[in-house]
C-alpha cells in the first residue's frame, strides 16, 4: 500500500508521493540533538508561514461569513466538512488495483455514510421540521408520518448496504472487503458520530457552537506563533514540531481569549438565542440568565486616573472558562492522534486541500473532540434541570401530534373550568 523510495520520501501503490503543498513541516533530518531550535535549518519557513497564514485568513473569513447566515447554513457546513473527512479517510486505505476488480464497491461506502447522516441528524432536526410546518395541516400530517417511519427507513437502506456486500464478496479479495467495511464504521465513529454533536448544539444557540470552535482555532493559531518564535523543548514524539513553549503560550492565550470572546458573543441575540424551527430569520427572545450582565465591584487602592469602579461579566463567562481550559490542555491531544495516526501509514497529511494546512481532517481533529466536550458540558452544567412552563410546551409541540394537541387543549381547558367552579 505504501511503500518507500531511494529518497525515503512516502510513495503510495499508485506511484503517487504523498506530499503537502506548501508544508511547514520540519524536514525528518534536522538535527534536534540538542533539543534547542526545532526550525533552525528550515529556510522555507518563512515562506510556509505566508502560505498557512493566507489560507487561514480565508477559512476564518468564510467562517464568519457563514455563521453570519445562519444556523442551516452552519449546518451544511459541517455535512460538506464531513464530506470532505470522509473523502480523504475512504481514499487512505483504498487500492486502485482492488477497487478496479470491484466495481460499485466505493459507492457502498458511500450509501451507508449517507444512510448513517440520514439517521443522526433525521433524530436531531426532526422535531424542528415540525415546528417549521405547524401551521400547515398537509404538511404537519405528511412530515409527521416521515418521522414516524424514520428509524425503521434508515434501518432498511442500512439492511440494503449489508446484504449488498455480502452479495459483492469475491473470492480472494475477502480481507480486502471486510477491511473496507469495518474502515467504514470507523469513520462514522470517528468522524461523523462525532462532529453531529457539533449540529446538536448550533441549534442550542450558535453561541455554543462559536465558542468552542473559535478556541480550537485561537489555540492552534497561537500554539503555531509561539511554537515558531519561542519553540526550543519538544513536546512530544508524535509532533516533533511541538514545543513546550508553544503549548504554554497556546493555553495562556485561550484561557484568556475565552473568557472575553463569551463577553462578545454573549451580547449578540443572534448567536444566544436557541433555533426551535429551520427558518432562517433573525432570532429574538428573552435572554438566558447566563447572557444577563452581572456588576463586580473592583478592588479599593486602583490608581485616581483608573476610568472604571466596577466591571460587567456575564455568568456564562465562568463556564467559558472550563472550555477554554479543556480546548488549551486535553483538545490538542487530538491532533497528537492525528499525528500518530498518520505517521502508523507514514504520510505527512491526509489531503491537500487546504494550502498550508493539508486536508480537512488535518484541520479539524481537534475540533472533533472539542465538539463533544462542548455537547456534554452544555447538556451536564447549562441546560436548566428544573422543569418550566416553556420547556413543558416545547416538549408538546415537539412531541405530541396535531390531534394530541387538541385533545390535551380540551382537557386542560375541562380541568382549569372544574377548578374555577370548585373555588366558587
Amino acid at each position: 500500500m505504501i511503500k518507500e523510495n531511494d529518497g525515503n520520501v512516502p510513495v503510495t501503490h499508485t506511484g503517487r508521493v504523498r506530499r503537502r503543498k506548501g508544508s511547514n513541516e520540519v524536514p525528518g533530518d534536522v538535527d534536534q540533538a540538542n533539543g534547542t531550535k526545532l526550525l533552525a535549518k528550515d529556510q522555507n519557513k518563512y515562506k510556509s508561514m505566508l502560505v498557512r497564514a493566507y489560507s487561514t485568513i480565508w477559512m476564518i473569513g468564510g467562517f464568519i461569513f457563514v455563521v453570519y447566515m445562519g444556523h442551516l447554513y452552519i449546518w451544511a457546513m459541517i455535512v460538506i466538512i464531513q464530506i470532505f473527512m470522509a473523502k480523504e479517510l475512504f481514499n487512505l486505505l483504498r487500492k486502485a488495483h482492488e477497487d478496479k476488480q470491484l466495481p460499485g464497491f466505493r459507492l457502498l461506502n458511500w450509501h451507508i455514510f449517507f444512510t448513517a447522516m440520514l439517521f443522526v441528524y433525521g433524530r436531531i432536526l426532526s422535531q424542528r421540521l415540525v415546528n417549521t410546518v405547524t401551521t400547515d395541516k398537509f404538511w404537519y400530517k405528511l412530515v409527521g408520518n416521515l418521522i414516524k417511519y424514520h428509524m425503521v427507513t434508515c434501518y432498511f437502506l442500512y439492511i440494503v448496504g449489508f446484504v449488498w456486500f455480502i452479495l459483492s464478496l469475491k473470492k480472494k479479495m475477502y480481507k480486502y472487503q471486510f477491511g473496507q467495511y469495518a474502515w467504514t464504521h470507523m469513520i462514522l465513529i470517528v468522524v461523523f458520530t462525532q462532529s453531529s454533536f457539533t449540529v446538536a448544539n448550533i441549534f442550542e444557540g450558535i453561541f455554543w457552537f462559536l465558542l468552542p470552535a473559535s478556541l480550537i482555532v485561537i489555540n492552534d493559531i497561537a500554539a503555531y506563533i509561539f511554537g515558531f518564535f519561542f519553540g526550543k523543548t519538544p513536546l512530544i514524539q508524535l509532533s516533533p514540531k511541538k514545543t513546550w513553549e508553544g503549548f504554554i503560550g497556546a493555553s495562556v492565550t485561550t484561557i484568556i481569549s475565552a473568557f472575553a470572546l463569551a463577553n462578545f458573543f454573549g451580547r449578540f441575540q443572534w448567536l444566544t438565542c436557541p433555533r426551535k424551527d429551520l427558518s432562517t430569520g433573525w432570532l429574538q427572545c428573552e435572554p438566558d440568565p447566563l447572557f444577563k450582565p452581572e456588576s463586580y465591584a473592583l478592588p479599593g487602592g486602583l490608581p485616581e486616573w483608573f476610568p472604571w469602579t466596577e466591571i460587567q461579566i456575564l455568568p456564562v463567562q465562568w463556564h467559558a472558562l472550563g472550555l477554554g481550559l479543556f480546548a488549551s490542555i486535553i483538545a490538542p491531544f487530538g491532533g497528537f492522534f492525528a499525528s500518530g495516526f498518520k505517521r502508523a501509514f507514514n504520510i505527512k497529511d491526509f489531503g491537500d486541500s487546504i494550502p498550508g494546512h493539508g486536508g480537512m481532517t488535518d484541520r479539524m481533529d481537534c475540533q472533533m473532540v472539542m465538539a463533544v466536550f462542548a455537547y456534554i458540558y452544555h447538556q451536564s452544567f447549562i441546560v436548566a434541570q428544573s422543569v418550566s412552563l416553556g420547556m413543558i410546551l416545547d416538549q408538546i409541540v415537539m412531541n405530541l401530534s396535531y390531534e394530541e394537541q387538541r385533545e390535551l387543549y380540551s382537557k386542560l381547558g375541562q380541568i382549569i373550568q372544574e377548578r374555577q367552579f370548585g373555588e366558587s
